[in-house]
């Protein structure tokens, strides 16, 4: 058996815009629904979700029939949570809080074989196909994609740092956080704060690689999908049903 292909990782490199989706309902039946709905990527969130190991695992299951690709955001940047993520099959993550040049190199060490990295061997994993796939511990990091978030000033500084770091593939600018650090917390589209968003995302894709970011406004996403944008979310699973049952409720209510 081969190793799955990554066709959102081979999308970032050819540089197509990939349109994506925010799951925080930590429902496999829910990631099945919105699988289905026609993004090029969801979001499996472990960070700012009670989502845990075993129900992400029933989401990746959920998500396999579909062309949609699952990219799973861990809670931090950490060896033993990065190690179980791909282990239970997962081919990219999205890495939290990634502020220095170190920290990335760090990120992509967790998600490598030695002697390039310090992931943990185990051969009948979901990620193994159950020991099926042919080579995969010598083959593994052709398929996985790692993409950091920088969300801080300083993060944003160091972006080009960042960038230089080999096997990183993308940068997404945690916008919320981002905001908090400069303080505008609770916002997520400051007009002192969305020209520093606009410069990083050109600043990402000048140092060749994948700018990413999440905004539920439509003009906004359409604006940095303009500036250079290559993953970007346009909602999220919980936003579009509080909404839209707030919305349906008011029509009667």
């Amino acid at each position: 058996m081969d190793l799955p292909q990554n066709p959102f990782k081979r999308a970032l490199k050819a540089n197509k815009a990939q349109i994506g989706l925010w799951s925080s309902l930590s429902s496999n039946y829910s990631v099945e629904v919105i699988a289905g709905a026609g993004f090029d990527w969801i979001l499996l969130d472990c960070e700012h979700s009670p989502n845990d190991l075993e129900n992400l695992l029933t989401q990746l299951q959920a998500a396999a029939p579909y062309a949609t690709h699952p990219v799973v955001r861990v809670p931090w940047n950490d060896m033993v949570t990065i190690k179980r993520v791909l282990d239970v099959g997962a081919q990219s993550l999205l890495i939290p809080y990634v502020s220095t040049a170190e920290e990335a190199k760090a990120a992509v060490a967790y998600t490598r074989y030695p002697p390039a990295g310090v992931r943990g061997v185990a051969g009948t994993t979901r990620a193994t196909r159950f020991g099926r796939i042919k080579d995969y511990a010598k083959r593994a990091h052709e398929e996985i994609c790692v993409l950091v978030q920088v969300e801080t000033q300083s993060a944003v500084d160091n972006i080009e740092a960042i960038c230089a770091v080999d096997g990183v593939d993308g940068v997404f600018i945690g916008p919320a956080d981002l905001h908090a650090s400069l303080g505008h917390t609770g916002e997520i589209a400051n007009p002192k704060v969305k020209p520093l968003i606009d410069h990083a995302i050109k600043r990402i894709r000048n140092a060749g690689k994948a700018p990413g970011i999440l905004t539920p406004n439509e003009a906004d996403a359409k604006h940095w999908l303009g500036c250079g944008g290559l993953f970007v979310a346009v909602g999220a699973d919980v936003g579009i049903l509080a909404r839209g049952a707030e919305a349906l409720a008011a029509k009667f209510k």
